[in-house]
């Protein structure tokens, strides 16, 4: 399957909608576009969830085309074979067979199509017990942390963006959303005001290592009240941009400073989080508690990011014997 531009699934508007409208849409006629454009720009408010399923649709509808398909003459087989040729991971099918089936759903109800090709089709069965996300040792993150240098701009964010998602737990969504005054005064200490995913708003207690970080940050950066907290700097990492830094360059920077520490362990952005919920429970904290404190509506999310029983010691495989 032939990788679709990054430029295709910019979807944020009507007037930005029609430059990547899959070829079978388009040939369906102004009525097919203009409910195809209706389904991403008024049912999903998540943005990242538009580009996703946008990515799906595109995918499966250049499929259709390329098998002589046409919007009306998709069949659950035609759906099932889809999901047979496509090569990604479980968690991605099922998320791209959610797309086109919630798609199909908005066309039934608009009367474009008599019925729902994608809802008998099922996808492929996975089961979640441990999260994927690579989650560093409290030794590698302390050293980590502790190498970063605080001589410039570029440092010192890069260190209080990492820091603000060990310490506070926060999806790197959230943290790029903060602005100066969501990092707040209660009383004698500081919170931080995370808008997390689907419109919710947690304020979380700041950890006082994370608010002398932030703090020297705010103040070498010249940070002024209604700017983003975490922007982008200049080509040589001197002053901030007054740009909100965006999610590519918050990884890329991570990555950054990983490499410059010596490490090949893989990391991301939501290795910290994942690594801060792991550290605390790892210091007796009570799962309910991490579950409050990352946002999760269930214990059982917050235990994927429980890595405390992860490693297999060397006295335990000893006891393999004759």
């Amino acid at each position: 399957m032939e990788p679709i531009p990054k430029a295709e699934f910019s979807i944020v508007t009507r007037t930005t909608a029609k430059a990547w409208l899959p070829e079978l849409i388009a040939a369906a006629g102004p009525e097919v576009t203009e409910t195809y454009i209706d389904f991403f720009t008024s049912t999903i408010r998540n943005r990242n969830t538009r580009l996703a399923y946008a990515r799906a649709c595109w995918q499966f509808f250049d499929w259709c085309a390329a098998h002589g398909q046409e919007l009306t003459t998709v069949r659950p087989f035609h759906v099932a074979a889809w999901i047979e040729d496509f090569p990604g991971s479980k968690p991605t099918i099922k998320q791209k067979l959610a797309a086109v089936r919630m798609l199909y759903d908005f066309l039934v109800v608009r009367q474009i199509t008599p019925s729902n090709p994608a809802h008998s089709v099922r996808g492929p069965k996975y089961v979640v017990k441990k999260g994927k996300t690579p989650v560093w040792s409290r030794e590698d993150a302390k050293t980590l942390l502790d190498s970063i240098p605080k001589d410039s701009v570029s440092g010192l964010r890069d260190l209080a963006l990492i820091a603000a998602m060990f310490y506070s737990f926060a999806r790197v969504s959230a943290v790029l959303k903060l602005k100066v005054d969501d990092y707040y005064h209660n009383g004698a200490r500081r919170r931080l005001r995370l808008h997390e995913k689907g419109g919710k708003e947690h304020d979380m207690p700041v950890h006082h290592l994370l608010e002398r970080i932030l703090d020297e940050y705010i103040v070498v950066a010249g940070l002024q009240s209604g700017q983003p907290l975490f922007q982008s700097v200049n080509s040589v990492g001197t002053e901030v941009t007054g740009r909100a830094l965006n999610r590519y360059n918050a990884w890329a920077a991570i990555r950054k400073r990983a490499k410059a520490a010596g490490f090949l362990t893989p990391v991301g952005c939501h290795t910290w989080r994942a690594t801060g919920i792991t550290i605390y429970l790892e210091n007796d904290g009570r799962l309910e508690h991490a579950q409050q404190m990352a946002g999760h509506e269930s214990p059982r999310t917050t235990k994927l990011y429980d890595r405390t029983k992860d490693e297999i010691t060397l006295s335990e495989v000893e006891r393999i014997r004759l």
